[in-house]
């Protein structure tokens, strides 16, 4: 049996997310798991990879977790920036609004940040709006943040995930079933067989170039061989192996407990490999990294059949 994993992940939106459905909620690594993120990869030419389905995007995402956990809530996008705020006063009254994406660059309470748009997505929970700042925890590590409502609505006016128009929220969450999280589970495995057949669940067209699951992997692993320009290897080194990992890692557990205990061992397995990626890539072992992403090719197919079987087709 694998460990499971108990630490810091770039898990901002199922944090979030856990955060709006207060002491109903579980744990977040079951959300990430009901997303659907974990199964697959993603491989855009010109582009990031990402090791999560062809297709999926957060925003689509959390729909599919609001569902299979029995909650609803009213999702509002776009308009100018001054009716976006408004929207968001008057929404935040009422209860916690989740916010996203809203471009980690542009969020200067961070740090780190360098006051620059960076591509990097982010999704937080707004608390309270007055005439001159927005309160909202940012998952990042910062409670009870602040931001001048002008820099807020900077870093909110992203258009970074596919579909997802800027000044995304979602507020007015109400459960509508009662459903154990065990259950809300075992519904989604044939959305995640769906997630790793390559079958998109959404309206949008698909950007040419882009690769999915093992042949996005292939991709990957050849440019790696061919040398990553700075900006892919940091991608991947900060942030895309070790969030692919722990969501591998979440859905060997919870595949685990809702029964799919195959699909549980081979999810475990891959996360095993990825997780191994990330010493080659700091290292430079540029060899080491693509043999291993190779082992992963094939695993995808495997982990598509072993949820077939488990739900019965």
């Amino acid at each position: 049996m694998t460990l499971a994993f108990s630490g810091s992940s770039p898990y901002c939106y199922s944090n979030s997310l856990a955060m709006v459905l207060g002491t109903d909620a579980p744990a977040p690594s079951a959300i990430e798991v009901l997303t659907g993120s974990p199964f697959g990869a993603q491989f855009t030419e010109g582009g990031l990879p990402h090791f999560d389905p062809f297709g999926w995007d957060p925003d689509l995402g959390l729909d599919q977790a609001l569902d299979l956990l029995g909650w609803t809530c009213r999702r509002t996008s776009g308009g100018e920036a001054t009716e976006a705020i408004d929207r968001l006063r008057q929404a935040s009254r009422s209860g916690p609004v989740l916010a996203g994406p809203v471009d980690s660059g542009l969020l200067l309470h961070q740090p780190w940040s360098a006051g620059e748009a960076n591509g990097s997505d982010h999704w937080v929970v707004v608390l309270a709006v007055d005439d001159e700042q927005v309160l909202f925890h940012d998952p990042d590590g910062f409670p009870f943040a602040t931001l001048p409502i002008g820099a807020f609505a900077g870093a909110w006016n992203s258009q970074l995930v596919e579909c997802a128009g800027p000044f995304t929220m979602r507020s007015d969450f109400r459960r509508v079933r009662q459903v154990d999280v065990l259950a809300a589970l075992r519904n989604s495995l044939p959305a995640a067989q769906r997630w790793l057949a390559g079958d998109r669940q959404d309206e949008c067209q698909t950007p040419p170039g882009v690769l999915g699951q093992g042949a996005a992997v292939e991709r990957l692993a050849s440019q790696i061989l061919a040398g990553l320009d700075d900006r892919t290897h940091d991608h991947l080194a900060g942030f895309a192996v070790r969030v692919g990992t722990r969501r591998l890692s979440d859905a060997s557990l919870w595949l685990g407990q809702a029964g799919a205990r195959n699909a549980a061992e081979t999810a475990g397995f891959q996360a095993r490999l990825l997780g191994s990626v990330q010493y080659n890539l700091v290292a430079g072992e540029t060899q080491a990294a693509a043999a291993t992403l190779r082992q992963l090719v094939n695993i995808y197919g495997h982990l598509r059949n072993e949820l077939g079987a488990a739900i019965g087709n």
